[in-house]
């Protein structure tokens, strides 16, 4: 039988008891089918550990800077997560229609706080689920500081170059690259006048002549119906250098809240490179 990958993901695998261990960076293909396994390691991940396997001892030895790490298999332990699997399996198949959605949906409630009450559209949401007097202290402080948020692009007339400037770190051996122009239908033409008028009226960008980048917009529609303008930086990002440093992977960042009672998200506008837009 056949099964087509629906994704991959990398992950970091620890394997190995402190200091006899080895962590390496494991990149799993995600299939949707039943198994009695969570996770299948394979030959070229062995081979990156220089692993020893023994399948009749139900082990692996491996090499470390510590000496020789070992893991041994349970099987008992084995054998209760597989009939633990079943029996939610089977449970869930029982499950109605209605009972399925209601295990589908996310375990946080939130619920809508208006922020201004001359203004209805500046609302925004927070735990249903949190304590009386953190909820109030929460909705008193963000309708006390509304001013810092940016609700429409003319809320943020542009910011001052000596707070903060972004410059691209471009190969000077790059050739640089003036894409074709893309014509667009008449209703992405519109999305895209407006929406450039918008950027140009709160100082976010500015016309330049002869550029020597020219990127192309990209249309994509969101869930409300409405247009949301990207810009193609293929060739942009082709010719800057790769970041030794990249941000922090989203694991590392959900790790980092364990121990809060408070996990705050910010949506940002976002912006385009003053000297990129044609």
């Amino acid at each position: 039988m056949k099964v087509q990958p629906v994704g991959s993901v990398s992950l970091p695998v620890t394997v190995g008891a402190y200091p006899q261990q080895v962590t390496k960076e494991v990149n799993f293909l995600v299939v949707d089918c039943s198994s009695s396994y969570n996770a299948l390691i394979g030959r070229p991940t062995l081979n990156s550990w220089k692993a020893v396997t023994s399948a009749y001892h139900l082990s692996v030895k491996f090499s470390t800077e510590q000496g020789v790490g070992q893991v041994h298999e349970d099987q008992l332990a084995a054998r209760e997560c597989y009939l633990a699997m079943l029996a939610m399996d089977e449970q869930f198949q029982a499950m109605s229609i209605e009972e399925k959605r209601v295990v589908a949906e996310p375990a946080e409630v939130l619920e809508d706080v208006s922020l201004d009450e001359t203004n209805p559209e500046r609302c925004t949401r927070i735990g249903a689920d949190l304590e009386g007097k953190i909820k109030e202290d929460l909705v008193q402080f963000l309708r006390k500081n509304t001013d810092v948020c940016a609700w429409t692009h003319e809320d943020m007339p542009g910011l001052d170059p000596s707070v903060i400037t972004h410059c691209l770190n471009v190969c000077p051996s790059s050739k640089p690259v003036r894409q074709k122009k893309r014509v667009f239908a008449s209703e992405r033409d519109d999305a895209i006048r407006d929406e450039v008028q918008k950027l140009i009226t709160a100082k976010f960008i500015r016309e330049v002549y002869y550029p020597d980048w020219l990127a192309n917009v990209v249309m994509v529609k969101k869930a409300n119906g409405k247009w949301r303008m990207c810009v193609d930086f293929t060739d942009l990002n082709k010719a800057c250098p790769k970041d030794s440093y990249p941000l922090p992977r989203i694991n590392q960042l959900v790790d980092s809240t364990a121990g809060h009672r408070l996990l705050s998200f910010t949506n940002a506008f976002f912006r385009i490179q003053p000297n990129k837009d044609e």
